[in-house]
């Protein structure tokens, strides 16, 4: 007998993970998850930010913790995890969302600045999902992991400068259907999302330096992402309504992707 649609997407009783959870897509992503009735781990840096962070989602009803820490640290990815396992007792849903940019031409590009993305872009995305599989969602046999990548992991860019941010976007996307691959035995699905240009921190550069209106010209729907677009997916992934994908990388761009090749 098959399943009422509202109940394939409640994800009332389990617990969310969400990295870089204090603004932009990862806040985003986490309102989507507790509206659905999960209670939502942050983490993030600052905790200033996840305070405040948290505090939004609680005024929403959102059942909503918070721990600093840095993502690319081993030590602090071990710190989040165990807290979140003694306090929520399990983590079933994780998105690796915690994520940097530096614009600079590839030839001048500072090593540091090289170093600091890819830790944060896809070594943070490794050393949580182990960390997650481990403690949790292997000895569980059941578990989902949302992976926030981008267009920018799809095809390169005349237009932007970004050589670290699109190549750990690039690693991104092959972390996830390699990752799916392995652990679809436990049970635990893996899938990336893959946004398109969004108003965030991250992206306040580039959206000056080519315009909202240019970057909107590009896309089939003539705009570019707003607070509601990633929530709808994420919320696929996260729940039994997504039970049977794993090792996917859903663009959420516009259709920016289907006319510009990636």
């Amino acid at each position: 007998m098959s399943t009422p649609v509202q109940q394939l997407f409640d994800l009332t009783g389990q617990v969310a993970l969400v990295t870089g959870g204090s603004r932009g897509l990862g806040l985003q992503i986490a309102e989507a998850l507790g509206e659905a009735g999960a209670k939502i781990m942050l983490t993030s840096r600052k905790a200033a930010d996840l305070e405040e962070a948290a505090a939004d989602l609680a005024a929403r009803g959102i059942d909503a913790r918070w721990i600093a820490a840095d993502a690319s640290d081993p030590a602090g990815v071990k710190k989040v995890v165990d807290e979140t396992m003694q306090r929520l007792g399990r983590i079933d849903i994780l998105v690796n969302n915690a994520g940097a940019t530096w614009g600079a031409p590839a030839e001048d590009y500072p090593l540091e600045a090289w170093d600091k993305v890819m830790n944060l872009n896809i070594r943070s995305m490794f050393l949580f999902s182990q960390a997650v599989g481990k403690a949790s969602m292997i000895p569980a046999k059941r578990g989902r992991i949302i992976n926030v990548a981008s267009i920018a992991g799809l095809s390169g860019s005349m237009d932007v400068e970004f050589i670290a941010y699109g190549t750990s976007k690039g690693a991104a996307v092959n972390f996830t259907r390699t990752l799916a691959g392995e652990w679809g035995e436990h049970g635990i699905t893996v899938n990336a999302l893959a946004p398109g240009f969004f108003p965030s921190k991250m992206t306040r550069g580039t959206l000056e330096t080519i315009g909202v209106d240019k970057l909107a010209a590009g896309a089939p729907l003539r705009r570019i992402g707003d607070d509601d677009d990633l929530k709808g997916a994420a919320l696929l992934f996260a729940s039994a309504a997504g039970k049977h994908i794993t090792g996917q990388i859903l663009a959420v761009d516009g259709g920016v992707s289907c006319v510009h090749g990636a």
